[in-house]
C-alpha cells in the first residue's frame, strides 16, 4: 500500500516495526474538513458560514465553491512542501458533518470518507503519516467555535445520543483504516471540555473498548479535559495509547506580548515555557507513556520585531520538545495570514472579495483566536464592572469570567450578525466565479511564511 511502517507505543517511545524510535514532527490541517473562522475569514461558526453561502450562492455555487476548496486547500503540492521541510506527519481535523447529517443520525455518508482517503493517500505517497482527529462532534464537545458550537454549552456531555453517534462513527473509521499503516492513529475527540469532569472518563472507557473491538493495532491519541490540559480523569493508561497535551504559550497568542518579557503581568522566558510544558505533560511522564503535543504555536502580527520574538518562542518550544523526546504537531498549516505556514495572498480574489466583512470583523474583535477587544472596550467595561459588583466570585468553566464574557459578547453576540455581512460579499457571484474564489487557497497561489519554514527546516535538520 505504501512504504510507511506500523507505529506503536513502547514505554515512553513511539516505535516502528523494527523497534526504532519515531518522533512525529508534523502540522495540523486546520480549516480543511473542519473550518475555523480565523483560518478562512468568516465570522462565527462553520455551520452558520456554510448556511449563509448556500443562501447567497445557491446550491450549484455552494457545491462548486466547496468542492474546489476541499481539493485546493490541501493537495499534492502542499504535501510535497511539508515533506521538503523534514516533517513526517499531518494531524487531520474533521467535522462530523462530513460523515453524518443531524436529521439522519447513524447514516454515514461515503463522501466524507472519500475526502479523508485522498489526504491519507497523498500524505503516504510523500512519506507522511496521518493522525485522524475528530475536531467537532454532535452536540459540541467544548464551548467554543472550533467545535462548530453556536452556543457556549457543550451539550455532548449531557446527551447519550450524541455520544452514541461518536462511538458509531469511530467504529466505522476504525473499520475503514484498520489495515492502513500510513494512519499513525486515531485522535478521537479534540479538546474536550467536560465541565463536571465526571463524564469524560467513562466515555473514553467506552470509546476505547469500541475502537479496540474493531482495530487493536492503531495508536489512540487521547486529549485531556479542559482543552487537553487536564489529565485528572485518567488513572491507568490504556494499551498502545498516547495522551496528548496542547501547549499554547501565552506570549505567542496574547496581544501586546513580549518574549522574553512580561505578558499580562507575568514574566516569560524559556524556563517558564519549559515549566508549563512539564506541568502539562506530568501524567505522561509519571505513567511512562509517550508525549505528543497535539497543538502549539504562536500567531503572527506582521510587526517584524514582535514576530522575531515569536519565532524565538517557537524555537524554544521545539528545542524543549526535542530534549524531552516529545512528538508534536504545529497549529496550523494554511490560513489567510494569522498563523499558517502558508497563507492566501492579500491580493487573491477571495481576500479581495471578503475584505469589507473582514475589516469589520477585525474591528469588532469577533474572533476569539487572534482577535482583540480594543475597539469594543466601551461595551465590555460596563459588563465587567457589573460583574465585579454583582457576581465577584463567578468563575465559569473552562477559563473564567473574562473569557466567558468575551465569548458571549464578541464571539457570539457580535459575530452572528456579521455572518450576513460576510454573505453579502458574495452577492452576484456566479457558480464559476465561486469556484475561482475557492482556488485562491491552492498552494501555487499562496504565500509561504518563510521565517516559520526556516525555523521548522532548521529544527528538523538538527534533529535528524
Amino acid at each position: 500500500m505504501n512504504g510507511l511502517d506500523w507505529l506503536r507505543t513502547d514505554g515512553d517511545r513511539l516505535v516502528d516495526g523494527s523497534g526504532r524510535t519515531v518522533v512525529l514532527a508534523g502540522i495540523g490541517l486546520g480549516g480543511w474538513m473542519n473550518m475555523e473562522n480565523f483560518i478562512t475569514g468568516y465570522p462565527a461558526t462553520e455551520s452558520l458560514h456554510r448556511a449563509q453561502l448556500r443562501r447567497v450562492l445557491g446550491d450549484e455555487g455552494y457545491h462548486r465553491f466547496f468542492d474546489r476548496f476541499l481539493t485546493d486547500f490541501f493537495d499534492t503540492a502542499d504535501v510535497e512542501y511539508l515533506a521538503s521541510l523534514g516533517l513526517n506527519s499531518v494531524r487531520v481535523p474533521f467535522n462530523y458533518r462530513h460523515f453524518e447529517d443531524d436529521d439522519r443520525p447513524f447514516e454515514l455518508k461515503e463522501e466524507g470518507f472519500r475526502r479523508l482517503d485522498r489526504v491519507v493517500e497523498i500524505c503516504a505517497r510523500a512519506g507522511l503519516y496521518t493522525i485522524l482527529d475528530l475536531h467537532a462532534v454532535p452536540g459540541a464537545q467544548n464551548q467554543n467555535w472550533h467545535s462548530d458550537n453556536p452556543t457556549h454549552w457543550a451539550m455532548f456531555w449531557q446527551h447519550r445520543h450524541f455520544q452514541d453517534r461518536v462511538v458509531h462513527l469511530w467504529e466505522a473509521l476504525a473499520q475503514r483504516y484498520r489495515d492502513n499503516p500510513a494512519v499513525a492513529g486515531y485522535n478521537p475527540v479534540n479538546e474536550p471540555g467536560d465541565p463536571t469532569g465526571e463524564v469524560i472518563g467513562p466515555f473514553y472507557d467506552r470509546l476505547e473498548a469500541a475502537i479496540r473491538a474493531v482495530d487493536d493495532r492503531h495508536i489512540l491519541f487521547l486529549d485531556g479535559n479542559r482543552y487537553s490540559t487536564d489529565f485528572s480523569a485518567f488513572t491507568e493508561p490504556y494499551p498502545n495509547t498516547v495522551y496528548t497535551a496542547h501547549d499554547y504559550a501565552l506570549p505567542g497568542i496574547a496581544v501586546g506580548s513580549e518574549y522574553p518579557g512580561v505578558t499580562r503581568g507575568e514574566y516569560f522566558d524559556r524556563a517558564v515555557v519549559e515549566r508549563t510544558f512539564l506541568r502539562r505533560t506530568e501524567f505522561m511522564r509519571r505513567t511512562g507513556t509517550p508525549i505528543w503535543i497535539g497543538e502549539f504555536g504562536p500567531v503572527y502580527t506582521g510587526e517584524p520585531e514582535r514576530d522575531r520574538a515569536r519565532y524565538r518562542l517557537l524555537r524554544d518550544q521545539l528545542d524543549i520538545y526535542r530534549e524531552h523526546g516529545a512528538s508534536w504537531a504545529l497549529w496550523t498549516y494554511k490560513d489567510i495570514g494569522l498563523q499558517g505556514l502558508v497563507h492566501a495572498a492579500a491580493d487573491s480574489p477571495y481576500l479581495r472579495r471578503i475584505a469589507p466583512a473582514l475589516e469589520k470583523k477585525i474591528r469588532l474583535g469577533a474572533d476569539s483566536w487572534g482577535g482583540t477587544d480594543t475597539h469594543v472596550r466601551h461595551i465590555l467595561d460596563p459588563i465587567d464592572e457589573l460583574f465585579d459588583k454583582e457576581f465577584p466570585g463567578f468563575d465559569p468553566f473552562p477559563w473564567g469570567r473574562r473569557a466567558w464574557i468575551n465569548l458571549l459578547v464578541r464571539n457570539i453576540l457580535l459575530a452572528e450578525p456579521l455572518v450576513e455581512d460576510f454573505g453579502r460579499c458574495f452577492a452576484g457571484v456566479t457558480p464559476a466565479e465561486a469556484e475561482t474564489l475557492a482556488g485562491s487557497f491552492a498552494f501555487d497561489r499562496c504565500v509561504r511564511r518563510e521565517g516559520l519554514a526556516d525555523a521548522l527546516r532548521e529544527h528538523q535538520a538538527r534533529s535528524s
